[in-house]
């Protein structure tokens, strides 16, 4: 928690606190440095681009890393909200001790993001969490409200995400979580791209309305 947190602080001080909105657009954990007291440090800002405060998008050539690109980079107009993406696929690998692309794993299981969607719509999400049974009976609550907090950063429309200042509080408890999100990872953007769909057989759309602040 405390690096999750630390990783939103500074995304929120970047977006913010600084004259220019700085959008890091390449967020993954190899981008994220630990000291010697585990405190986390955002770090390589080769790609990152400055934005004016009066500015709500910018456009600019696809950068970053594959598996982390919010799905507006299809039409290069990006804001600060591509990072909030990026974060929430971050989250999503520590609380699952997994990438969010595996080629290792079976056909089925390699999109991380599609086993959310997934196990979301079944009410499962714990058994994504990386946890014996022992510990998530402790901590398994707390498990799932850091991921409800991911799936906010991870909707489709950028409009939708929260800012990083709204996240920090989310984590740290100072605000509840409460409304509807729509989840339709990017998993599902690149699949339908990639190849055509069977006969019609697919629906246009995958977006599946979830309760972000589960059951109460």
């Amino acid at each position: 928690m405390n690096i999750i947190i630390g990783m939103a602080k500074g995304l929120c001080y970047l977006h913010e606190e600084c004259c220019q909105k700085i959008a890091h657009l390449d967020i993954k954990p190899q981008n994220i440095l630990l000291d010697e007291s585990f405190n986390a440090k955002v770090s390589d800002f080769g790609l990152s681009k400055l934005i004016r405060r009066d500015e709500s998008q910018v456009f600019t050539t696809m950068r970053g890393t594959r598996g982390y690109l919010a799905p507006e980079w299809l039409s290069a107009a990006i804001s600060e909200r591509a990072d909030v993406y990026s974060f929430g696929v971050v989250v999503m690998e520590i609380v699952c001790g997994r990438k969010n692309l595996d080629p290792s794993q079976p056909e089925e299981s390699r999109h991380l993001l599609k086993l959310l969607q997934l196990s979301a719509q079944e009410n499962q999400l714990l058994e994504l969490v990386d946890m014996v049974n022992e510990e998530k009976s402790h901590y398994g609550e707390d498990a799932m409200r850091v991921m409800r907090i991911a799936m906010w950063c991870l909707q489709n429309d950028h409009n939708k995400r929260p800012p990083m200042s709204q996240v920090v509080k989310a984590l740290e408890g100072t605000i509840e979580l409460d409304g509807h999100i729509e989840l339709d990872p990017f998993y599902a953007t690149e699949r339908r791209s990639s190849s055509q769909t069977q006969s019609g057989s697919e629906t246009q759309s995958d977006t599946q309305s979830l309760l972000l602040s589960g059951s109460r």
